[in-house]
């Protein structure tokens, strides 16, 4: 039964006794305490203020604090990191020694050293197009979509090399770094849309796997929660997919975009395999929660994973390519800058600027190897825009890095504080 409260009088009406204050002889503190004569306990933080004291923690707000808790981020991650790998102690001695290996002969004079430089650099430059494909999906947090900054510039450059040159067969070197017309074209390669495809399939083929490989740490993290009955709720990524099944409850409440969401779920749940590569092979923001979805119904890695793969690697990076290719041809983009004549104000002045930039990029593809030694006159207006644009960006993602790495140690260390507060009240 309740405990039934003392009660006082106030204006001929009863009221509960209220708290008493006493002070406690050692400390000279005030405790407060209810009416039985308990101590009242003072409420935890919630668990939204705690999230909202995380979101608050960035550089620009508390920019010592951030790069202290980033710090030990790191530290802690290092020594959890460094104890996971002295588990596997004779694979990393042997990965080791074959890299050990590697690396002599490849500084050792000899006939295999032209092959192996040629390895080496289609190793290289493929491991590049599958990271920044892993960074396009992954984003930590800032967005970061790496086809916009490197594969689509990448495709528009040979593409605009090949209207203008006539043929695909650029000299090696200084290509792929660098897209420079040849002396002689090569007829067996001409300018079409299909053999421009075909000179950056593999680069685009290794983005796509990379963005399907950015794909599975939601899908581990929700399969994980799902078979140890983890509540989601405790993972900021988990939040989004948690709304959304709450919303199912009251289809009122859900926006368009809510019921876009729950379309792709039904169809990833039902259809499977198919419902998947569907999905992964048009270009959509819908797939965000395609591996959470997969990994809290259990879906099989190869069946999510080899669906994601071909639907991304395949379908979709070709449909970009074709939309790249054929924007950069200059028919197209007449089309395009025509009507910007009849802006009033900057109209013409804006055509004319684009029209330059155009001659300035076709100008450069027609320089020899030799003088690329020879400082460029006046520079790339497109290549100066682009790289201080490039330089922006990364500067965003260093500082989102940052950002996320104190918030996780945030988090880390609010999800301690509740436990150490238990163990301190069973002692």
């Amino acid at each position: 039964m309740a405990a039934i409260l003392p009660l006082y009088w106030k204006d001929n009406k009863p009221y509960p006794k209220p708290a008493q204050e006493m002070t406690n002889p050692k400390s000279g503190r005030k405790k407060t305490h209810s009416a039985n004569g308990q101590p009242r306990r003072h409420a935890p933080p919630s668990r939204e203020d705690g999230k909202d004291q995380r979101k608050s923690l960035v550089l620009w707000r508390h920019p010592l604090k951030t790069l202290e808790y980033c710090g030990k981020e790191l530290l802690f991650d290092l020594r959890t990191y460094s104890a996971k790998c002295l588990e596997y102690r004779l694979t990393l001695v042997v990965a080791a020694l074959v890299l050990a290996l590697l690396v002599t002969l490849f500084h050792i004079d000899g006939a295999h050293q032209a092959g192996m430089q040629l390895v080496y650099k289609k190793a290289a430059w493929y491991l590049y197009w599958v990271g920044l494909g892993v960074l396009s999906s992954v984003g930590l947090g800032t967005g970061l979509h790496t086809f916009v900054l490197y594969l689509g510039p990448h495709i528009a450059s040979v593409a605009l090399a090949a209207y203008e040159c006539g043929a695909l067969n650029f000299p090696e070197p200084p290509y792929p770094d660098q897209v420079l017309c040849p002396e002689i074209p090569d007829k067996r390669w001409p300018a079409t849309v299909w053999y421009i495809m075909s000179k950056v399939r593999w680069e685009s083929m290794m983005w796509g796997i990379g963005t399907a490989l950015g794909e599975l740490p939601p899908y581990f993290m929700a399969r994980a929660a799902r078979l140890s009955g983890h509540n989601p709720e405790d993972e900021d990524d988990m939040r989004e997919f948690e709304e959304l099944q709450r919303k199912k409850r009251r289809p009122e409440l859900m926006t368009l975009m809510d019921r876009s969401k729950l379309f792709v779920e039904k169809l990833v749940d039902r259809v499977g395999f198919f419902g998947i590569f569907i999905c992964a092979s048009i270009p959509n923001p819908l797939f965000d929660l395609a591996g959470i979805t997969c990994g809290h119904f259990l879906v099989p890695f190869w069946t999510f994973f080899g669906a994601t793969v071909l639907g991304k690697a395949v379908v979709k990076v070709h449909l970009q390519k074709i939309f790249v290719i054929v924007a950069s041809d200059e028919s197209f983009v007449d089309i395009i800058i025509s009507p910007l004549v009849h802006v009033p104000g900057f109209g013409a002045r804006l055509q004319t600027l684009v029209k330059k930039v155009l001659a300035s990029e076709k100008a450069k593809y027609h320089r020899k190897v030799e003088e690329e030694a020879l400082p460029e006159a006046g520079g790339s207006i497109m290549s100066s825009l682009f790289e201080k644009f490039v330089i922006g960006m990364v500067a965003y993602f260093l500082v989102s890095i940052i950002n996320s790495l104190a918030q996780s140690h945030h988090k880390r260390l609010s999800k301690r504080a509740p436990s150490s507060g238990r163990k301190r009240a069973t002692d």
